[in-house]
């Protein structure tokens, strides 16, 4: 596909009819829909809403620029010596109590939340109110990470009449929200006041488009998907940022009938795949092949013999030819995927056919970063219960590494629950997630970082 006109003819209308700001607010892009203020303990929480509630509500902790931990609705906090007491002390000027805080949390991983993160709350034993300024979370058993999932935006509390901040919504000019500092009521000179914020969500074309025009100092919310978009155009050099995130990036199984039923047919449509291949055209920085679950760097060559070898027995056995519904996201990027993949699979007798990411497939494509650096996140994505495909031994594993005193003996048990589920193979890994965005050079306060996370209150502009 030849994205280059489809660029310049979203650029020509941008530049006709939207001339730059003078002055004004910093201007940032997210690609996806419009982001909204939604709750993500009942609904998903797509990127530009993730941009727009990390802007405007904060948990108790928050991450700064860098991806580290640093205050926010509690403006200190202590870790008992054997891990199970986290206390926290409220900031003045929240305009929440303890109380009210520890019932968003609970009902965050409450039997009704639907929130991503519950799964790995699971060691939570208590939220309790100790004072109006002080709460106190609870252990069964140690969680060094539990600072990175409070400072996850699915766990931003938002409060009655709102965000919690840093910013709130002032206007709503056409598809744009104006964020503004909340100041909680302190006097703050007009020198260190943070510049208001134009956040839009938007195509990855036209935000690309808008960018190279200078309607947008941010493009943000990127992924493997569109990164070709990104490319089809002159950027300076250093503009095109990547952040070294982990997690899942590969297909899981969703419909395990006929062919995908037998775990050796899974297994050779991940022999076929040319995983270096794929890195390669997808050209991000440090990306690098994996064909496991916990991401390693242990993918080999394709193997298409032996792959081939396997699908013939299955016919051979009386199989029907495979024929595979795989789900993916639209984008030249994801193009691209599916035809190295489908051309990979053809090579061994297997013949797939592209759906919509919300369809009835066979395999979905999964595209995910992941919170921490606990292995826990990886394999409970295939506990039962949440994939079609799992193994109750790793189950039980990860239920005995859930009650783990010691670091030493989670990362057994998590280490054995990724064996089980190894020869299970509920997912076919391809290698690791990918996130950009373009960021202007007088922009400040954008960092590379694991998390791919990147709050907006510490952009500033300036040489």
């Amino acid at each position: 596909m030849n994205l280059r006109p489809i660029l310049l003819a979203a650029l020509v209308t941008l530049t006709a009819c939207d001339a730059p700001p003078q002055n004004g607010p910093i201007l940032a892009s997210v690609i996806g829909g419009p982001p909204e203020l939604v709750d993500p303990s009942h609904k998903p929480l797509p990127p530009p809403s993730a941009l727009l509630l990390m802007a405007t509500a904060q948990g108790l902790v928050r991450f700064d620029g860098a991806g580290q931990i640093e205050p926010g609705l509690a403006m200190r906090w202590a870790v008992s010596d054997d891990g199970l007491y986290y206390t926290f002390r409220l900031a003045d000027g929240t305009g929440l109590t303890a109380e009210d805080v520890a019932r968003r949390l609970r009902a965050a991983i409450g039997p009704t939340s639907r929130n991503p993160l519950k799964p790995l709350l699971d060691a939570i034993e208590e939220i309790v109110a100790v004072t109006p300024e002080v709460i106190e979370i609870r252990l069964r058993a140690p969680r060094p990470n539990l600072l990175e999932l409070l400072a996850q935006p699915e766990l931003a509390l938002i409060g009655e009449d709102g965000g919690t901040g840093p910013f709130h919504v002032t206007e709503r000019p056409g598809d744009a929200l104006i964020l503004r500092p909340v100041t909680l009521g302190e006097d703050v000179p007009d020198g260190k006041r943070h510049p208001p914020l134009a956040l839009r969500g938007e195509r990855a074309g036209l935000a690309v488009a808008r960018f190279t025009s200078g309607q947008a100092m941010l493009v943000t919310g990127g992924s493997f998907a569109d990164l070709p978009v990104a490319r089809a155009v002159s950027l300076p050099q250093g503009v095109l940022r990547f952040d070294p995130v982990g997690g899942l990036f590969g297909f899981a199984i969703v419909e395990p009938r006929g062919f995908l039923a037998e775990s050796a047919n899974r297994r050779a449509l991940s022999l076929a795949i040319d995983r270096g291949r794929i890195v390669g055209l997808i050209g991000a920085p440090n990306l690098y092949p994996t064909d496991r679950i916990v991401a390693t760097r242990s993918a080999g060559a394709p193997r298409r013999e032996d792959a081939a070898a396997i699908v013939a027995l299955w016919r051979t056995g009386g199989g029907d030819m495979p024929r595979l519904r795989i789900a993916m996201p639209r984008g030249p990027g994801a193009d691209m995927l599916f035809r190295l993949v489908a051309a990979d699979w053809a090579a061994i007798g297997v013949q797939a056919r592209r759906v919509e990411l919300n369809e009835s497939a066979d395999l979905r494509l999964i595209d995910a970063i992941a919170p921490t650096d606990d292995n826990n996140w990886h394999l409970r994505r295939f506990a039962c219960g949440a994939s079609p495909l799992c193994s109750p031994e790793a189950d039980a594993a990860l239920a005995a590494a859930g009650e783990a005193a010691t670091p030493e003996t989670r990362a057994i048990r998590l280490a054995t629950a990724e064996a089980y589920l190894e020869s299970v193979m509920p997912f076919i890994a391809i290698a690791q997630p990918v996130r950009w965005s373009l960021v202007q050079p007088l922009l400040n306060g954008w960092l590379e970082n694991k998390r791919g996370i990147h709050p907006l209150n510490h952009l500033r502009t300036g040489p």
